[in-house]
């Protein structure tokens, strides 16, 4: 039987997908999600929800602050949601890297990941 887990962890190591931690919105505990993602072209990372439900989206919405894992990459970033036509670029650009998704991709929010510099 295969755990969804590894197989996850396998997806983020293997540098196809990232590992996006979040803090819970009602919780306030730390909450991980493994998405696609797309890098734009300033470095910043492009995600999208399935669902305007979507527990990792939500909690972005209420704490934009969060951590990301690609491979061995890891960083600090915060989410800014992107507008309408960010989100179609965005949506548009997911399936061409992912292949034809389930219908409700980018039904939820969207966003950009900008990573935090320390000075």
């Amino acid at each position: 039987m295969n755990d969804p887990a590894v197989m996850d962890a396998d997806l983020v190591t293997g540098g196809r997908f990232a590992r996006i931690e979040t803090t819970g919105r009602s919780s306030s505990r730390p909450r991980a999600a493994t998405v696609g993602f797309v890098e734009a072209a300033d470095g910043s990372l492009l995600v999208a929800a399935g669902s305007p439900l979507t527990a990792w989206a939500l909690n972005l919405l209420a704490e934009p602050a969060c951590r990301v894992v690609i491979g061995e990459r890891r960083f600090d970033a915060v989410a800014e949601p992107l507008d309408r036509d960010e989100h179609i670029l965005a949506i548009r650009a997911l399936i061409l890297r992912y292949g034809t998704p389930a219908e409700s991709l980018g039904r939820g929010p969207s966003f950009r990941l900008r990573r935090v510099v320390s000075a």
